[in-house]
């Protein structure tokens, strides 16, 4: 075999090798609702795998109340609902009582994500998500998986050492109280932030699932970037024309997944989409890949829908 065959092989095997690790770090992915229509929640049931965990946010306007009727639709379409729980959202302990007892009997919720909740002012009963771990109640309906944000790229209003302080607590409280505790981020569209923050979190060990936009209009992913403080990542974008040219086209996460799927180790765990296009976009995209139809490019990228 001539030297050019066994560079050819040897570049082959590469590729391969890449495409295994972008389809092991997206096994598993859990994508998050940004749309309220029921009917998407049943079209999607034949693109994602059964269990796949669905988080329902809970955006100003919504009522838990709204949130557990989407729980249970996710529940009877075969998926596993993950609400959001905000605690400055939250009027009192009664409701919460509430809330976790519908979310758990209507739709066999044994997980949930649990946020402060942006807000002016803390609500009457619970300013922080260790406020409402403090309660008890959480174990008392069942629901033993507790998720936490994580900001690889900060918060625009919190210093990441009150950031660092509150994970050490929630986490020193979850194993008093045997709840498993992991973390979930805020979205990026760079994977060096994710790499760089995921490697400081290493001694907390808790597992992270990183969070990625799944497939959206370029106009619509920067307007919740900015929205949700997500500034470096959008000034990245900006500096590089050739990635905003192809997101205008794609509009997709194949860069920073390629580029995670290369570098990522413990503890990531996982990928959690927010789903900015729609539930079903998101689902296509998901679908896509992990039945193998995509190449990578030249770019450092993919590209989805290929033969």
């Amino acid at each position: 075999m001539s030297a050019t065959a066994d560079s050819g092989s040897a570049s082959g095997a590469a590729l391969e090798e890449e495409r295994r690790a972008i389809l092991a770090l997206l096994a598993g992915a859990s994508l998050e609702l940004s749309s309220r229509d029921p009917a998407e929640i049943d079209a999607c049931a034949g693109l994602l795998e059964p269990g796949t965990p669905v988080y329902i946010s809970l955006p100003p306007g919504q009522t838990y109340h709204g949130t557990v009727a989407l729980a249970a639709r996710l529940a009877r379409a075969g998926f596993r609902p993950v609400p959001h729980v905000a605690a400055r959202r939250i009027a009192g302990r009664e409701a919460l009582d509430d809330y976790l007892a519908r979310a758990a009997g209507e739709a066999g919720v044994d997980s949930a994500l649990l946020i402060a909740g942006d807000s002016d002012r803390a609500g009457d009963a619970f300013d922080s998500s260790l406020a409402l771990l403090e309660t008890g109640l959480f174990q008392r309906h069942g629901i033993a998986h507790i998720g936490v944000a994580g900001y690889p790229e900060g918060h625009p209003r919190i210093a990441a050492s009150v950031l660092e302080t509150a994970l050490a607590a929630k986490k020193a409280f979850a194993r008093r109280a045997g709840l498993e505790l992991a973390v979930v981020t805020q979205f990026c569209f760079e994977a060096e932030p994710i790499l760089s923050w995921t490697a400081r979190m290493k001694g907390h060990g808790l597992p992270v699932r990183v969070g990625l936009a799944g497939p959206a209009s370029l106009p619509r992913l920067l307007r919740f970037a900015v929205r949700c403080g997500v500034g470096n990542s959008v000034r990245a974008l900006k500096g590089r024309p050739q990635a905003i040219t192809r997101l205008l086209v794609e509009a997709g996460p194949e860069g920073v997944v390629r580029n995670l799927a290369r570098h990522a180790s413990p503890p990531i765990t996982g990928v959690h989409f927010f789903c900015f296009g729609g539930l079903m976009r998101t689902a296509r995209w998901l679908c896509a890949v992990r039945e193998g139809r995509f190449e990578l490019t030249e770019d450092g990228g993919f590209r989805v829908g290929a033969a």
